[in-house]
């Protein structure tokens, strides 16, 4: 089967060709500079961007592809969540490309996008196991069970998201956005147990990172200590604040693998830490290729090509996940 993934619900605009799960090509747009100098992403620079780049994008990843587009048997779109005018670029653009090529669409919801990429880059990797998304807009955790396509929330961010945190301490110590790269090169030279940070919620299932926000800004403020041992110590603190809370909820779901994906999965250091943490309790861990970690259209289609595989399209055509439906509880 032949899928067109097309992600385009923040700033990446973001194409790919599957056969199935082996990408045949992809492509993708950032506009991480282009809002550098907002300091965040401005949602209707983020759609004219995006309205810009998807026709050119789609006609290198079928010359790239070699793939005729009357071929493709599938298209698949991002259509929530995420920033209404974003989506609406990706959503517009699938349907009129579905209606002239007479192929059927399927939205998808990027949540569950961004879980089930760690399968594609790790082909063995089969459900039931517990995953964490972690990103600007999103750290949530869920029990992906045996059933096809089963997500259940188990805990989530009540205030902010860990890649947020990450952009709003950057611009404390001096960075750019996007923050995460800036954070992690800077904590190279620092000491992660130079400041013990507080961690919230820690009996909770539920994450909070706006008073660590706000520590960091007091550290900041006393002069006392580098901006890399901050850098480092805030860094440390964020990644053993989700280590924990997954393997709390994986102890708890008697799940012996866990699944680390979203942007901020792309830091080295946290990697490490997930890496080392679930090692001492015998958990297997996976996490998604780079590339694969960001918004990307690959990881859309492949999430389109397991619906049609293992689900019944009759039950997955609305992908917003209503939370009675108890089979697909993916919360935006």
């Amino acid at each position: 089967m032949l899928i067109l993934g097309i992600e385009t619900s923040c700033d990446e605009t973001s194409l790919a060709i599957l056969r199935d799960n082996h990408i045949l090509a992809s492509e993708t747009f950032s506009q991480g500079d282009i809002h550098a100098v907002f300091g965040g992403v401005v949602p209707e620079v983020a759609s004219r961007n995006h309205l810009a780049k998807i026709v050119p994008l789609f006609s290198k990843i079928i010359d790239a592809s070699g793939i005729s587009p009357d071929k493709l048997d599938l298209i698949a779109v991002t259509n929530a969540p995420g920033l209404i005018g974003a989506l609406f670029v990706g959503v517009s653009f699938a349907k009129g490309l579905a209606f002239a090529l007479k192929k059927p669409l399927v939205p998808v919801h990027h949540l569950a996008g961004h879980i089930l990429s760690a399968e594609l880059s790790n082909q063995g990797l089969i459900p039931p196991y517990a995953a964490i998304v972690a990103s600007g807009g999103h750290t949530h955790i869920y029990d992906v069970c045996s059933e096809p396509l089963c997500f259940k929330l188990w805990g989530r961010t009540i205030d902010d998201a860990a890649g947020e945190a990450f952009d709003k301490v950057a611009k404390m110590l001096g960075g750019t956005y996007p923050g995460g790269p800036f954070v992690e090169s800077l904590a190279l030279t620092g000491s992660p147990s130079s400041i013990k940070f507080p961690v919230a919620l820690k009996k909770s299932e539920n994450f909070s990172f706006s008073g660590l926000k706000t520590s960091v800004m007091n550290k900041i403020n006393e002069g006392i200590f580098s901006y890399a041992d901050i850098a480092a110590s805030f860094q440390y603190t964020v990644a053993i604040t989700m280590t924990d809370k997954i393997l709390r909820a994986a102890k708890e779901l008697n799940r012996k693998t866990i699944v680390v994906s979203g942007g901020v999965s792309c830091n080295k250091a946290i990697r490490a830490v997930f890496t080392e943490e679930t090692a001492k309790e015998g958990i297997d861990v996976y996490f998604p290729a780079p590339a694969l970690s960001t918004d990307n259209g690959a990881m859309i289609a492949y999430t389109a090509w397991r619906i049609f595989k293992d689900a019944d399209m009759s039950n997955y055509m609305d992908l917003t996940f209503s939370a009675g439906d108890t089979r697909h509880e993916i919360d935006a």
